[in-house]
């Protein structure tokens, strides 16, 4: 399954700022977001893209992370397939970031559609965008593919790419660590 190239990449950086921001368990262990440079340099490879390394300044990046809290709302809401939870929170994010579509060129002349805030700085425009993104996600089919891993001690985010749909997990270190505990536990 593949969304839009352009909403895969907001769900990605949505996945990935969520994850970087949310205090809680990752992979087993507890988890506390990074504080300072290590909040900045996060910040900026989950807004990067292959062609341009964004570089936001430390104001920018905890401004930015103020939607978070709302944006793990909507994938936990949607992993209880409670998507009229999940639209809700949507459209209060949809409201406060002002998101307005735009067509805008890329490099070799082909429209695409982006979500801009009323003022297109850093923090407004992707606060926009990641409204817009999931908004997309939730508002089609797809809505159901925003999840939160089912490891014991892991409370991650992810978005289900997957052909079949059936993804329970964040990340193969995850999936795998379920496996083997189930493992020992039907050998012992």
């Amino acid at each position: 399954m593949r969304f839009d190239s352009h909403v895969e990449r907001l769900l990605d950086a949505t996945v990935a700022l969520v994850n970087l921001a949310s205090p809680g368990e990752a992979h087993g262990t507890a988890y506390e977001p990074p504080a300072g440079d290590d909040l900045v340099r996060g910040v900026a490879d989950a807004t990067s893209s292959p062609e341009r390394r964004s570089r936001p300044t430390a104001t920018e990046a905890v401004a930015l992370l103020a939607v978070v809290p709302q944006v793990r709302d909507v994938f936990e809401a949607a992993d209880r397939d409670d998507l009229a939870a999940a639209a809700s929170v949507v459209n209060d994010l949809l409201a406060s970031t002002a998101a307005r579509p735009r067509l805008d060129p890329d490099d070799e002349g082909r429209y695409q559609l982006h979500f801009h805030g009323p003022d297109d700085g850093v923090v407004r425009g992707w606060q926009a965008g990641l409204a817009s993104g999931l908004a997309m996600a939730v508002g089609s089919d797809l809505g159901g593919r925003l999840g939160v891993c089912a490891a014991p001690a892991c409370d991650r985010v992810y978005v289900d790419g997957s052909k079949n749909g059936t993804r329970r997990f964040c990340s193969a270190r995850c999936q795998s660590r379920v496996k083997a505990a189930a493992h020992r536990a039907r050998t012992r």
